[in-house]
């Protein structure tokens, strides 16, 4: 896929960061949109942005739980009726999890996981057969530097993105193998100017890590040197040359060259990272989480 011009395409999570990047730029490209995410003020923004940014181009915006199998594939339907065909679905919703795994309760597990995991495979398996209808089509799952190493505090998230990764990185061999005339994309990004952070759950168990759970988020975000526009255009810039894998942001590809040449032994510079950024909250945050317990809300 060289060009986006009278392509039509479906972006999940489209109200804000990546998802709302991704239309706009497309939009500017003269492609129309399908756009779905549970958070509708934001999408009526995401709506007008894109509609002012490419003009003559069709856009409908769904109210969309992609956690909700049945609704992604009522979706994909609508949006091929709506649009006449579809050729790319970006499967870009996410949201996040800080817990120690000994700490960390089922239903958050559970919440991540719908959403980052299933939601990817609810989007994929809806709109193949559009795509492949379309004659030309892509697939693109956002996965995450957190895809390709870990970290402490994290275990959920690594879970859901490592399974994004190995889930696409198979599809993709599936595709090429049927020669079907449509592809698929891993994208990993690294520190991304999203409210990610801001919108995660944070359970007090990450108390024992050294981390203060009511500022875990403002700590994190520290970190965050891509900006959603930038990261669209990496990624965009990836489909049209049809790369199996696209890192987003330096410290994605530092990294992940760090894990390549050290796939053990590059934990312990995690974690002497970690000790070293959160030395100095550590006693802080021990207090939060035993104020925690005492209240009646169990980390």
């Amino acid at each position: 896929m060289k060009h986006f011009t009278d392509k039509v395409a479906a972006i999940t999570g489209a109200a804000s960061g990546i998802g709302r990047e991704l239309a706009v730029q497309l939009a500017r490209e003269g492609c129309h949109l399908a756009l779905g995410d549970v958070d509708e003020t934001g999408l009526a923004q995401t709506r007008e942005l894109a509609q002012r940014a490419g003009s003559g181009v069709r856009i409908s915006v769904t109210a969309l739980d992609v956690a909700d199998r049945s609704a992604v594939f009522a979706w994909a339907d609508a949006a091929t009726r709506e649009h006449g065909r579809v050729n790319l679905v970006f499967n870009n919703a996410g949201v996040g999890l800080a817990s120690t795994v000994e700490g960390m309760r089922l239903t958050d597990f559970q919440w991540l996981m719908d959403i980052n995991f299933w939601g990817v495979v609810h989007g994929t398996q809806a709109f193949l057969p559009h795509l492949k209808a379309s004659g030309d089509g892509h697939v693109v799952n956002t996965s995450s530097l957190f895809g390709l190493l870990a970290s402490p505090g994290a275990s959920a998230y690594h879970a859901a993105k490592f399974a994004v990764r190995g889930f696409t990185e198979s599809l993709r061999q599936e595709l090429d193998l049927m020669d079907c005339g449509v592809s698929a994309t891993c994208v990993h990004p690294g520190g991304i100017k999203t409210a990610i952070a801001r919108n995660s759950r944070v359970d007090a168990s990450v108390a024992a890590l050294g981390v203060d759970p009511l500022e875990s988020a403002r700590e994190f975000e520290k970190h965050f040197i891509t900006t959603a526009a930038a990261a669209a255009r990496t990624i965009l810039k990836a489909v049209r040359r049809n790369h199996r894998r696209v890192l987003v942001g330096p410290d994605a590809f530092v990294l992940d060259k760090i894990q390549r040449l050290l796939p053990c032994g590059y934990a312990a510079l995690i974690q002497a990272i970690h000790r070293r950024t959160h030395r100095a909250n550590g006693a802080d945050a021990r207090l939060v989480a035993g104020h925690s317990r005492e209240s009646g809300n169990p980390p």
